[in-house]
């Protein structure tokens, strides 16, 4: 600094030296001295801009030149204290929301898998021309698949255990690792009897993932061993809330599903799961899955070739391309597949039971899980196995044709068998090339999606509205720019007359505007903190699980919010510092111009500017209300819905007796005893239970024949199976027929053997199902679903109809009811569901108490009430509408700011013209007509404009909505009733004060 002040003393020493010299020429030649000095300095020319000149030669000049202006602008800023508030708070707004939604998208869309080298991970991905010929395919919902019934080229991601071993065994990758959830886990020797989730791993999923221990080890391939000891591996986030983070517990044998485990490490702290999304509490070696199975539905799948349930990936060696992996991974399949002892594939039927869409007409898959809140299921998991369906739905198998309803959605897995006429009745053979059986690698950071898909719909549509919200605040804060622009025309025009250059202006004028916008997004990095961490705490409030995604601020956050931050200064700083650098120096040098309207520009005048902002922000509020309009009334409608049953006064809870070791009679034995002891609670007015509660997003399907129909054909229907005295304690009228007695719960437990009975199991259906099935025949006493004994399986009875209950939502509000057959429950894991005769939360201590007597090592899972399922299963609707609602009065309240601004500027500047006006004659009321006509056909412009885009953008939201159309005439309307209210009070302010302006004092007005 001391260098650069002897630098500028000695170019002003040597400027001042030269005229000197110029001046005593001048005088030499006769020149007076005034007359010398002037004519000198006149032939120098502008010493400012020869010094100035002169300093850009100067190395690092634009650094001082930016402090400069940075100086000036915050002197500036000081002077406007009202304006530099208003237009930090309102960028700060648009940034922050902007901010805080991109953070959500960054974690649950962005953000790479928490492993090491996640790029050198890739995902096994099958396909073919035709279904698959297997009896049991089980997922997590790790990856999109398609197995529908007769869908043309399928496509999933699970693989069978021996397919996962030739893999492993091929030395192909670096590591290959294979995992499956392992469902429900009832964990003691820790406390009280807890349920945790857990996952199923090979012994090189850790090696392959690159992940180390932060206490004690991982698995080694030893582990996954049959002859191995059974251990664990713990989650770190659940070894810190349930061990204390306490290093003693290696070593330590915890009991899970009464198969003592010795925890062997922790898991580093980032890894929560390979999937997105998921969060597992433990892991567990494959080799053990069958230790914590019942038997009757493991099955032999670790050498089962034709059971499809574990999700496998590789690790490529280096310098590996994937092409080449891909290719040896290729032939290796299609060679089992092709010429190995059992074909996997076949040009007929697929011997993969009927798989049925969850989705109803018009619903939308979005945020809708068919599995249980272990993540998915998966061998000892949950008997009503799930599938992502194409395009992210969910959907759930039916049992083989003819067989029972599943029985459980606890622990363990329907393996499913190949309905009639499939080739697992026949002879096998090999499968035909046409079928073209292939693996695909694909980077395991796009191919594992797991909740990805959930939450990407809602996070695109909320950051279009704050994308649009930043506009708005753009265009409020470039017309609050003008309109201080042209207060300092004169500023403007004495800075040019001084010799400053343009560039030299537009420079200044726009560091101001990024000095705004970055005061801006500092503030909004604080709103986006804080909303980000409001809807992660009401998303998390509605789930069972945690949510599974590393949220929070990290450098891709905060270099989205510089770049935006920069980019909206540049944006809003363009009109108002270009329109000042064009200043006509003339007409803005004399005294008295701003009053007389004159812009002292060339061209249009300026505020056409402004009015088209307004008209453009008014629009892009029109878009976000309509949006926001149409997402509110879908959640009023799903909250309307008559759902076929009472749901007041209803709590729910989950309970498997088979986790602790309860086996068929002993189960039924269980529930009929705690069902009993329930109803006599205090409070309790009915008890009973259900496969599955109503509205838990989960679905069981099954499969018949029905009579009349081709012998190969499947006729489908949702299936529950029921307690005693369910429909009475739901508020399920019966319009025909009778309840379930208990003859009819021995028989359906003889049925559920391994040995059928020969009597039909008795069936209540409901109304669609006679609708659909039945017609105007007596639905009573009818007899159907019968099937012969095959290879695979026994012959089974069938069922008999002995009642009609009304129709009931099942599974979700926006699924449209189908025909649902309800039978007898035996065996499994239950939910229990009691009416009570008051708040039904007030009586879960109660609940527990009357379970801790029947056992106290069963614990109890997924406690609630009805009215708080309804609420988690909408929760996604609630969150869209609540936060669509909220960015649409912003939007509509920063428009309205923007338009009460404009009017404000307009009735400053014509200050002296209505006085005039008033002074002439001019009534006050025509003046208040004057300045709100102009508001008022600003808002009807914009209103006009944003209604038609909105007619164009709505349809985007159209698998969002439910029972609202996407142009509905309703929500517009309302919108522009609203937009017109709020603008004629915006309009209103300005217009008032401009009737009371004083003629005498608008005459003086400079």
């Amino acid at each position: 600094m001391i260098r650069r002040k002897q630098m500028l003393d000695d170019l002003d020493q040597d400027i001042r030296e030269h005229i000197e010299r110029e001046t005593q020429d001048n005088l030499d030649r006769g020149m007076s001295a005034e007359e010398a000095r002037y004519a000198a300095v006149r032939k120098f020319g502008n010493i400012a801009r020869v010094k100035e000149d002169t300093r850009e030669v100067w190395s690092l000049v634009w650094l001082e030149q930016l402090l400069q202006d940075i100086q000036f602008g915050l002197r500036m800023l000081r002077k406007s204290p009202g304006f530099a508030a208003v237009a930090i708070l309102t960028l700060a707004l648009g940034i922050g929301a902007n901010t805080a939604i991109f953070s959500l998208i960054d974690a649950v869309m962005l953000r790479a898998l928490p492993v090491e080298n996640p790029s050198g991970l890739t995902l096994l991905k099958w396909s073919a021309r035709n279904q698959p010929n297997i009896h049991g395919y089980m997922t997590s919902g790790d990856c999109p698949l398609n197995v529908m019934p007769g869908a043309a080229n399928p496509y999933g991601c699970s693989f069978s255990e021996p397919m996962f071993r030739e893999i492993a065994q091929a030395n192909i990758f670096a590591a290959t690792a294979a995992f499956a959830n392992s469902g429900r886990l009832n964990l003691t020797g820790n406390g009280p009897a807890t349920v945790i989730n857990g996952q199923l791993v090979s012994g090189e999923f850790f090696r392959t993932m690159g992940l180390k221990a932060a206490a004690g080890r991982l698995f080694e391939e030893a582990d996954d061993k049959p002859a191995a000891a059974p251990v664990a591996v713990l989650n770190y986030g659940y070894w810190q809330s349930s061990f204390g983070g306490s290093r003693d517990v290696i070593g330590r044998t915890i009991e899970l599903n009464n198969v003592p485990f010795t925890v062997i490490g922790v898991a580093e702290q980032r890894f929560t799961g390979i999937t997105p999304g998921s969060d597992y509490d433990v892991w567990l070696p494959l080799s053990d899955a069958q230790r914590i199975t019942d038997d009757i539905f493991w099955r032999n799948r670790s050498s089962d070739v034709g059971s499809w349930w574990l999700t496998i990936v590789g690790r490529l060696k280096p310098g590996t391309e994937l092409a080449s992996a891909q290719a040896a991974v290729n032939g290796l399949y299609r060679n089992e597949m092709l010429h190995g002892a059992v074909p996997l594939f076949h040009g007929g039927e697929s011997a993969l039971p009927g798989w049925a869409d969850k989705r109803g007409p018009g619903g939308d898959p979005m945020f809708h899980r068919a599995m249980p809140p272990a993540g998915g299921t998966g061998p000892g998991s949950a008997r009503v196995p799930v599938q992502q369906a194409p395009e992210g739905g969910v959907s759930a198998p039916r049992e083989a044709a003819g067989g029972p309803i599943p029985k459980s959605a606890g622990k363990t897995p329907v393996t499913l068998a190949a309905p009639p006429g499939a080739p697992g009745d026949g002879p096998k053979t090999l499968s035909t090339a046409g079928d073209n059986p292939q693996v695909t690698l694909v980077p395991a950071q796009t191919g594992l999606i797991g909740r990805r898909s959930d939450y990407s719909n809602p996070l695109y549509v909320l950051m279009l509205a704050v994308g649009i919200i930043l506009l708005i605040a753009c265009a409020n804060v470039a017309g609050l720019m003008l309109a201080r622009a042209a207060a300092r025309q004169k500023e403007m025009a004495v800075r040019l007359a001084l010799g400053a250059g343009r560039a030299r202006v537009v420079r200044q004028l726009l560091t101001e505007s990024v000095m705004l916008s970055v005061l801006g997004g500092v503030l909004g990095i604080l709103f986006a903190y804080w909303g980000a961490h409001a809807i992660i705490s009401f998303v998390s409030s509605n789930q069972t699980r945690p949510l599974g995604f590393a949220t929070g601020v990290d450098l891709r956050v905060l270099g989205f919010t510089v770049t935006i931050s920069l980019l909206t200064g540049i944006l809003f700083g363009i009109a108002p510092t270009f329109r000042s650098a064009r200043v006509d120096l003339t007409p803005a040098l004399k005294e008295g111009e701003r009053s007389s309207g004159s812009s002292g520009h060339v061209g249009r005048k300026w505020f056409s500017i402004g009015n088209a902002l307004v008209v453009a922000q008014v629009a892009l509020a029109i878009v976000v209300l309509v949006g926001a309009g149409l997402l509110v009334r879908t959640l009023q409608n799903l909250r309307s819905i008559d759902v076929g049953f009472d749901s007041h006064n209803i709590v729910v809870f989950g309970i498997d007796p088979t986790l602790i070791g309860y086996k068929g009679a002993q189960v039924d034995a269980f529930y009929r005893d705690l069902q009993g002891r329930l109803a006599a609670t205090p409070g309790v007015k009915s008890a009973s239970y259900s496969v599955l509660p109503l509205l838990s997003d989960r679905l069981g399907i099954t499969g018949f024949h029905w009579p009349g129909t081709p012998q190969d054909q499947t006729s489908m229907a949702d299936g529950l199976a029921v307690g005693p005295n369910f429909f009475a304690t739901m508020h399920i009228p019966f319009l025909a027929g009778r309840d379930f007695n208990a003859s009819d719960f021995k028989v359906s437990a003889g049925n559920s053997g391994t040995i059928p009975t020969s009597a039909r199991t008795p069936l209540i259906v409901n109304q669609a199902f006679v609708q659909k099935y039945l017609g105007k025949e007596n639905p009573i006493g009818k007899q159907f679903g019968e099937m012969d004994a095959a290879q695979d399986h026994p012959a089974f009875p069938g069922y008999e109809i002995i009642g009609v209950v009304r129709d009931a939502k099942y599974n979700s509000l926006r699924r449209e009811i189908n025909a649902t057959m309800y039978t007898p429950q035996s065996a499994g894991g239950a939910s229990f569901e009691l009416r009570t005769a008051a708040d039904p939360e007030a009586i879960l201590p109660a609940i527990r108490e009357v379970v801790a007597q029947v056992s106290t090592n069963l614990p109890l899972f997924d406690v609630k009430t009805e009215s708080q399922q309804i609420d988690r299963l909408l929760f996604q609707e609630r969150l869209v509408a609540r936060l669509a609602g909220f960015f649409g009065l912003l939007a509509l309240v920063l428009a309205c700011v923007g338009l009460y601004g404009l009017l404000s500027y307009e009735v400053s500047r014509r200050t002296r013209e209505i006085g005039i006006r008033l002074a002439l004659g001019a009534q006050r009321e025509r003046v208040l007509k004057l300045v709100l006509g102009q508001g008022i056909v600003l808002a009807i412009a914009g209103g006009a404009l944003g209604i038609g885009v909105a007619l164009g953008v709505m349809r985007y939201l159209a698998a969002m909505l439910y029972d609202v159309h996407a142009n509905d005439p309703v929500t517009m309307i309302g919108v522009a009733v609203l937009l017109t209210v709020v603008a004629v009070a915006a309009c209103y302010i300005p217009a008032r004060r401009a009737m009371r302006v004083d003629p005498m004092v608008a005459l003086r007005y400079e």
